[in-house]
């Protein structure tokens, strides 16, 4: 699939250059040359090993390179159940401030996504706030993943409500580090106010990058740490530690926006925002990236 975004030219095969950013009105936008980190397995002896292969199963080039379910409990083990319960009540109600002044940024994000027809997995999909911005179009087949099977009814309520048909959606128990879909499977993966509270960043977006298929899409919205230096990043290093054992693990200095750039996405599109309503979290980046 071709990339949706409107990107410069790219530079000849092998020629790299470092990223280049340019700020305006509070926003970067960041544009990566092509890089080759596919992260694809190898095979391991191959050569030695042909004499073997009438005899041995080969292990599937489709398959994560963890179980997702070994994953699942490695990273996230189940917690009480009336714990999970309860945090998926208090996303459902305590983010609706914070939705209503993302909303205009989503908008602009997912205008950006053709979703007509396409295989989308939504990672961290939550009470489903996504939903109404692209899951109304024809042959739309979402799978959404999240560790807690208790966001599993509300975003199933939400998908009904955007307009996606039951059967189009299927909910998935699953932690970003070993995602429950196929080797370039997906058109789009979708994930907002994830990066904070996965276990391995880089092997999030890795596994995000394995799922996409050629020109397939990242979309994206992150709260990062604030510039060094700052009295909100003094007061983020501050309450990290609580707010990880408070918010499921969510880290507030993490730099989202430099980890996706080392994926190796053959082109990027990055804007930064701060909102007015979630002081410790207010630093945002949002934006779009092609494998």
């Amino acid at each position: 699939m071709p990339c949706l975004v409107a990107l410069p030219p790219m530079a000849r095969p092998g020629w790299r250059r470092p990223s280049t950013s340019v700020t305006r009105r509070g926003r970067t936008l960041a544009a990566l040359p092509c890089g080759c980190r596919c992260g694809r397995r190898h095979l391991i002896g191959a050569f030695s090993a042909a004499a073997l292969l009438p005899l041995l199963a080969p292990s599937s080039p489709a398959a994560p390179p963890i179980d997702p379910e070994v994953m699942l409990e490695r990273v996230h083990p189940s917690r009480p159940d009336w714990y999970e319960e309860f945090y998926a009540t208090a996303m459902d109600q305590g983010m609706k401030s914070y939705e209503a002044e993302i909303a205009g940024y989503k908008a602009k994000l997912f205008s950006q996504l053709s979703a007509e027809g396409k295989n989308i997995l939504e990672l961290g999909v939550g009470t489903g706030p996504n939903f109404k911005y692209y899951a109304s179009g024809n042959g739309v087949n979402v799978i959404g993943v999240d560790p807690n099977k208790h966001m599993e009814d509300y975003a199933r309520t939400a998908a009904v409500s955007a307009g996606l048909p039951s059967s189009s959606f299927t909910f998935k128990r699953g932690v970003a580090e070993a995602l429950p879909a196929e080797d370039n499977s997906m058109d789009a993966v979708i994930g907002t106010l994830v990066l904070c509270s996965v276990n391995n960043i880089d092997m999030a977006l890795r596994e995000i990058y394995r799922v996409l298929k050629p020109g397939g899409l990242y979309l994206f919205v992150e709260h990062v740490a604030a510039p060094d230096g700052s009295l909100l990043r003094f007061v983020q290093s501050a309450f990290d530690p609580l707010q990880q054992f408070v918010a499921d693990g969510c880290h507030l200095t993490r730099k989202a926006g430099e980890n996706i750039r080392d994926v190796g996405f053959s082109s990027l599109s990055l804007d930064s925002v701060r909102l007015s309503n979630a002081y410790i979290i207010s630093p945002h980046v949002y934006g779009v990236a092609c494998k």
